[in-house]
C-alpha cells in the first residue's frame, strides 16, 4: 500500500514537468513572450522543486511523510491555478515557484519512503516510485492537448492543477514510515551498501556525495534539455504535425513513447542495478544515452526516426531517478535517507539553469546538432566517472574508520 500510494502521488505531479512543453507555444501565441523568457518559468519550477527538498526531506524524516505530501498537493493546485491567470511573466514565474515547492515535497517524500521500506530491493522500489513521475504524464498528454485546443491553455492549467492537487492531498494521509523490524534485512550481494546511517552533516563532507552530485548534474542537464525542448525540436525538424498512426501526429506519439520509456527505465535499470551493482548499470545506461543523443541529432529528422530516437533518450535518462537515490542510500544508510536524498536531488535544480543554454546554442549555430553533441559528451563523461571514480571511492568508504564526530554519542 505504501508503494502504491507513493506511485499514484508521483503520477499526479508528472505533467508538471513532462507536460510543460505542451504549454510553451500556446503561451507564446497568446502573450507574444519570447520562448527563452517563458522557459525561465520551467527553470524556476525545477530549481524550486529540487533546492527546497532538503528542508522537506528533513521535515519528512522528523514528522513523517503524511503532512509533507498533503501540503505538497495543496501547493501543486495553487501553482497551476495561478498559471491559468498569469497575464504577466512575473505571475507565471510565481506560479512556477509555488508548483515547484509543492512538487518537490511530494517527490522527495515519496522517494524517501520507498528506499526506507525496501532495503533488499531498493533499486526496484525507488524505480517503480520514480516511474510514476516519469511515465505518469502519458495519461494526460492527449487530454491536456485536447483541453488546450478546445478551451485554451488556461483551462488546462486550472482543471488539471485542481484535480491532481486534490488526489495528492488525499493520498498523502496514507503514507507512514516503517516500524522497527518491519522491513527486510537481507542485502543484495552485488550491491555496495553501508551498515550504518550517515547524518546530512556527514554526507555533505563526503567526497562520494560530491562525485554523485557532479554526475547527477551532467546527466540531468542533458535530459532536461530534451524534456523542455522536445516540442520545439519537432517543429524545427518539420515533423511535429506529421500524422503517423491512428490520426496521431509525430509530436503526440513521441511524447507518449517518451513518457512510457522514461517511466519504464526507472524500475528496469533499478532492478538491473540490484543484481549487477549501481555503477555498472550506470555505465550501461549512460553509454547508451550518449549514443541516443547523437542519433537524434544526426538522424532524427524523419518522423519515425524522431519518435524512436527521442524515446531512446528518455529510456536512457529516466533511470537517474532510481540509480542515484538507491546509490545514495546504499552509501549513507536509511535513517536520514529522505534528507540525504533531497540534498543530492538539488543537483537537478542546478542543472535546470542549463536548459535555456540549449536555446542559445541553437540560436548561435542555427541548428540543434551542437546541442546533441554536447549532451552526448556529458553522458560519456559520467560513464567514466561511475566506473573509475565512484565505484573505487564507495568501496574504500566501506572499510574506512568511522569519523570521531560520527562515533560520538548523540544527545537524546
Amino acid at each position: 500500500m505504501q508503494l502504491l500510494a507513493g506511485i499514484i502521488c508521483m503520477v499526479m505531479i508528472a505533467n508538471l514537468q513532462y507536460g510543460w512543453t505542451l504549454f510553451v507555444d500556446p503561451i507564446k501565441q497568446t502573450h507574444g513572450w519570447a520562448v527563452v523568457d517563458i522557459q525561465v518559468a520551467f527553470s524556476l519550477f525545477v530549481a524550486l522543486e529540487t533546492w527546497l527538498t532538503p528542508i522537506a526531506g528533513w521535515l519528512a524524516d522528523w514528522l513523517g511523510p503524511k503532512l509533507l505530501v498533503a501540503v505538497g498537493g495543496v501547493l501543486v493546485a495553487i501553482g497551476w491555478i495561478l498559471n491559468s491567470y498569469a497575464d504577466e511573466l512575473w505571475i507565471l514565474y510565481l506560479g512556477a515557484c509555488i508548483t515547484g515547492t509543492g512538487a518537490g515535497a511530494v517527490y522527495a517524500t515519496c522517494v524517501g519512503n520507498s528506499v526506507k521500506w525496501f532495503p533488499d530491493r531498493r533499486g526496484l522500489a525507488v524505480g517503480l516510485t520514480a516511474a510514476g513521475f516519469g511515465a505518469g504524464a502519458v495519461l494526460t498528454i492527449i487530454p491536456i492537448r485536447a483541453v488546450i485546443a478546445a478551451d485554451g491553455y488556461a483551462a488546462a492549467f486550472f482543471w488539471f492543477g485542481l484535480i491532481q492537487g486534490a488526489i495528492v492531498f488525499a493520498l498523502g494521509w496514507l503514507l507512514r514510515d516503517p516500524a522497527p523490524g518491519e522491513t527486510p534485512t537481507r542485502t543484495p550481494v552485488r550491491v555496495i551498501q553501508t551498515s550504518r546511517s550517515y547524518t546530512p552533516r556527514e554526507v555533505l563532507v563526503s567526497p562520494v556525495f560530491w562525485v554523485l552530485y557532479v554526475m547527477f548534474v551532467l546527466v540531468s542537464a542533458s535530459g532536461l534539455m530534451a524534456t523542455a525542448q522536445i516540442a520545439l525540436i519537432a517543429r524545427d525538424y518539420n515533423v511535429a504535425n506529421t500524422v503517423l498512426l491512428w490520426g496521431g501526429t509525430t509530436l503526440t506519439i513521441a511524447l507518449m513513447v517518451d513518457s512510457v520509456a522514461n517511466g519504464a527505465a526507472r524500475p528496469l535499470f533499478g532492478w538491473v542495478s540490484d543484481h549487477i551493482g549501481r555503477e555498472y548499470t550506470m555505465a550501461i545506461a549512460f553509454g547508451l544515452g550518449g549514443i541516443s543523443y547523437w542519433l537524434l541529432g544526426s538522424l532524427g529528422t524523419a518522423p519515425w526516426a524522431f519518435v524512436i530516437f527521442s524515446g531512446l533518450i528518455f529510456l536512457t535518462w529516466g533511470e537517474i531517478f532510481s540509480l542515484f537515490p538507491s546509490t545514495c542510500t546504499d552509501s549513507f544508510g536509511p535513517k536520514y535517507a529522505t534528507a540525504n536524498l533531497s540534498l543530492l536531488y538539488t543537483a537537478k535544480g542546478a542543472s535546470a539553469f542549463l536548459v535555456p543554454v540549449a536555446n542559445m546554442i541553437k540560436a548561435w549555430t542555427g541548428s540543434w546538432h551542437m546541442v546533441f553533441v554536447i549532451t552526448a559528451a556529458m553522458n560519456f563523461l559520467v560513464v567514466a566517472l561511475a566506473l573509475f571514480v565512484l565505484r573505487p571511492m564507495r568501496s574504500r568508504q566501506l572499510v574506512a574508520p568511522v569519523p570521531e564526530f560520527a562515533a560520538a554519542p548523540r544527545p537524546t
